[in-house]
């Protein structure tokens, strides 16, 4: 049985969202508006067919058009939005435009992630950020599962500039005592994906148009894989825990614990949607980590933590979000 988020904690606070049209951002955004927040949001692109705009959720909230790479005009938000709270989810974190575009990948994921950190140091007003980070930031360790004790040692681009981003929000912390926590998730699943090159929505995107799925690496890289609901009442459980100024500077893995390859995704999505079709292996992914995941002891622990959604019930919820996505698309032929 999930358990509803308490609504009245977040009444009527002033909350930032950096992100808000991406998959996360998003699903923040939802459950902070549902809450009774005053949620303003920045918004590089207009993606009318993306979650935010699509669930009418982008009606409800203020949106401030610009990039994280701007800096003058993150202070002037926060300041203008009398800013509370700040939930920084944007990001580039597709693996393979960070290869083909580091630079980029770079600018916004550690110049944006120091801008948001100083604009929010210069705002009197915020008392809470909350910096994503990834499992990516570890890099590779043969000890597994990852603790928040492991070094962040990223190599490939991706993984760098999360490392590097993770370790600029800590140095706010030790340097300035900014009210900053930082999480390290690992892979995202649900509606509202629409990187199509990701297992989850490519793989029922394939199987809705009868075609076979294509698994770009052996299919046996291991993760761990965290419905996005779950991790969206995650982020809203350490924010409201960092009332406690003892919780700031720290690092916190969230994680399910469901250990899985892209085979066994594959499986349990043909499964569930009543396939026939095999998937194809391509095998080209490169610079990726072939094992990674997460231990969640530590906000388990620390923050009282407990995932709410089994993985079986995370993948129907998402499986009939993009039916229903797919169905309304053909109808508006977006």
């Amino acid at each position: 049985m999930i358990r509803r988020m308490d609504s009245k904690y977040w009444q009527n606070k002033n909350v930032f969202v950096t992100g808000a049209t991406g998959f996360l951002g998003s699903w923040l955004v939802k459950h902070l508006v549902d809450s009774g927040a005053n949620v303003a949001a920045l918004v590089r692109d207009v993606v009318h067919h993306s979650n935010l705009y699509r669930s009418g959720y982008a009606n409800k909230i203020s949106l401030v058009y610009g990039e994280l790479e701007n800096y003058l005009l993150l202070e002037r938000a926060f300041g203008e939005y009398e800013t509370e709270a700040v939930f920084h989810a944007g990001a580039q974190t597709i693996v393979e435009i960070a290869n083909r575009n580091p630079l980029s990948t770079f600018e916004t994921n550690i110049r944006g992630t120091v801008n948001v950190l100083e604009a929010s140091r210069r705002t009197p007003t915020i008392k809470k950020v909350i910096v994503a980070s990834s499992d990516k930031a570890y890099g590779v360790h043969e000890k597994l599962p990852y603790s928040e004790t492991a070094p962040l040692q990223g190599k490939f681009p991706y993984d760098v500039s999360k490392s590097a981003a993770d370790l600029i929000a800590q140095s706010y912390h030790a340097t300035y005592k900014l009210p900053v926590t930082i999480t390290r998730c690992g892979n995202f699943y649900g509606g509202g994906d629409l990187n199509f090159n990701r297992i989850v929505p490519g793989a029922i995107r394939a199987f809705l148009m009868g075609e076979p799925p294509v698994i770009r690496s052996d299919g046996k890289f291991i993760r761990d894989y965290f419905y996005i609901e779950d991790a969206a009442e995650a982020y809203l459980h350490l924010a409201k825990k960092m009332d406690d100024p003892a919780i700031h500077g720290h690092a916190f893995n969230f994680s399910p614990g469901n250990l899985l390859t892209p085979l066994e995704i594959v499986a349990s999505i043909k499964k569930l949607m009543k396939s026939d079709i095999e998937p194809v292996v391509a095998n080209t992914a490169r610079s990726e980590i072939p094992k990674q995941y997460l231990s969640s002891e530590k906000a388990e622990t620390m923050l009282g933590w407990k995932s709410k959604y089994e993985y079986e019930d995370g993948l129907k919820k998402t499986v009939e979000w993009y039916k229903a996505y797919f169905k309304d698309r053909d109808e508006k032929k977006i």
